[in-house]
Order: structure tokens, then sequence, then C-alpha cells
């Protein structure tokens, strides 16, 4: 009698295979638009960093739409380092149009690491956009502690480019909200 095999999990993922330096920044082909840097850190349920993962993202062009053009693809993937550390240098994203009201600019973000059975998905929004943010109707909808982990905030800059940080919080304490598609 045949004996269903265990799920498999996402990962581990084999940097040498996966990781493309290129990836992660969007800039390359000079897009129009506000060039920032977004980075942070990927960390399970016990706060130690993930330093075999990967993070996605998918976003708007500056003007807000996902039409992408103008030497700019609007995806980028970005592999852990071994203290969970992602970075990604784009431009910042218009808000996007819906029938449900403008979306605030934000990143969509896929999160694969070992242990998963499927990526994850979330948003990443920014703290200098308070009143777009406010008016989002998905982060609108959420409760006000699940809002606050899908914020970036502003960590300075790097030359004249601004960063923001997003630390993703697989489980546990400081959870980051995901989205279930």
């Amino acid at each position: 009698m045949p004996v269903p095999s265990g799920s498999q999990t996402v990962g581990p993922f084999f940097r040498f295979a996966l990781h493309h330096e290129q990836w992660n920044d969007l800039t390359a082909g000079a897009p129009s638009g506000e060039k920032i840097r977004i980075g942070g850190r990927l960390l399970d349920g016990d706060g130690a960093p993930v330093p075999d993962g990967f993070v996605e993202i998918r976003q708007a062009d500056a003007g807000g739409s996902y039409a992408c053009g103008d030497g700019f693809t609007g995806f980028g993937r970005a592999s852990t380092d071994r203290d969970g550390d992602y970075a990604f240098t784009t431009i910042r994203p218009g808000a996007v149009p819906s029938t449900l009201g403008a979306q605030a600019p934000h990143l969509v973000v896929s999160i694969f690491a070992r242990g998963l059975l499927k990526q994850l998905h979330t948003r990443v929004y920014f703290a200098d956009r308070a009143a777009e943010n406010a008016a989002d109707p998905l982060l609108s909808s959420i409760a006000e502690n699940a809002r606050r982990t899908l914020i970036a905030e502003r960590a300075g800059e790097r030359g004249a480019i601004p960063e923001f940080r997003f630390d993703i919080v697989l489980q546990g304490e400081g959870e980051t909200a995901f989205i279930d598609l």
C-alpha cells in the first residue's frame, strides 16, 4: 500500500546558483524617478538571521504603472547574507490607481526561506508617505499593530540616495503581516 510522502519546504537555497548581484539593482537601466535604497534583515521566529533566504520585489514605476518601461523592469531579487541582510537599489514607486482608490506607493514582496512550504507575500509602504498610506485600501483595512509591520522607516542617506529599513520577521514577536494570496 502506498504511503504519502512528507511535504517539501521551500529551500534551502543555493546562493551560488540563484544569486545574481545585478538583480538587486533595479536602476541599472537608468529609469526615471527618485532613486532609493531599501534593505533590512530576514529574521526567524527566534529573532535569528535567515542566512539562505531570498527576498523578491515587484513594483510600479515612478508613475504608478506596472507596465514598466524606460529601462525599468519593476522586478528585483536579493539573497540574504549570513547576517540575514538584504538590500535593493530602486526607484520610489508612484501611487497605483485602483477601483478602490489609489494605492499608496509600495513594494510587493515575496519571501523564500528554509522551512516555508510556500513563499510568503507582503507589502512595504514608506513612512514618509503617511497621508497616502492612510488612504491606501489594503493598508487601512488591517489592524494598527499589523499595519506598523508594513512600514519602512527612513534610515538616512547613502550619498544623495534616501535609505529605508524594512526588517522581515517570519513569526513570533513583531511578526510581519503577510498577505494570503
